[in-house]
């Protein structure tokens, strides 16, 4: 049980190295609460996000939307019963321009069914653009820095039916360089997030 627990933190920890430069002080300060409309190739989701949770996460995350950096964007590793995990551009140059980091947010709310985080390496300071949905209540992972932003208000049906085909076969290196190139070759079935929108 020891051994299966350290491999899904594993899987949480963004196995490609990444610029560590910080991306304090580039990001919009996000509203209060905001909701982002995920229409996902299952369906729509929605996210409710609360900015007092983890400020610096929600703020990246703000940005991130407005910019349109999710569009297109592949669910590369699903692990049932446990997460999905999605956040790296189907373009390599536009993951290029987004690889700086974001300082750690305390963990404010826990890691339960529906609620939504951004996965880090095991460094300090290492959050990025990617993010997972929590499939089941994995509180375990409070204890390990990773600070919940938001929570799927509606849809969660739709999160539910992520293809979990591929698991965690999908190369987050090949991801980095070849982009949607390399996931539609190899892993022609992915669910993917159509577009993600700032709700008004």
């Amino acid at each position: 049980m020891i051994v299966r627990i350290v491999a899904i933190v594993s899987a949480l920890m963004v196995a490609a190295s990444i610029g560590m430069a910080g991306q304090e002080g580039t990001d919009e300060k996000a509203p209060a609460t905001f909701k982002v409309k995920f229409d996902a190739s299952t369906g729509p989701f929605v996210v409710e996000v609360h900015r007092a949770w983890a400020p610096n996460a929600a703020d990246h995350f703000y940005t991130l939307v407005k910019n349109g950096f999710y569009d297109e964007a592949r669910f590369f590793r699903v692990v049932p019963n446990f997460m999905v995990q999605f956040g790296m551009s189907g373009d390599p140059k536009v993951q290029a321009a987004h690889n700086a980091t974001i300082k750690d947010d305390p963990v404010k709310e826990s890691n339960k069914r529906g609620y939504v985080t951004f996965a880090k390496t095991g460094a300090p300071n290492s959050r990025s653009t990617q993010l997972f949905v929590n499939f089941k209540d994995n509180t375990f992972l409070d204890s390990q820095g990773f600070a919940p932003i938001g929570q799927v208000v509606s849809g969660m049906d739709v999160v539910d039916k992520i293809n979990a085909e591929y698991r965690e076969q999908p190369n987050q290196g090949e991801i980095r360089t070849s982009g949607n190139a390399y996931l539609n070759s190899q892993f022609p079935k992915l669910d993917y997030v159509k577009t993600a929108t700032i709700e008004k």
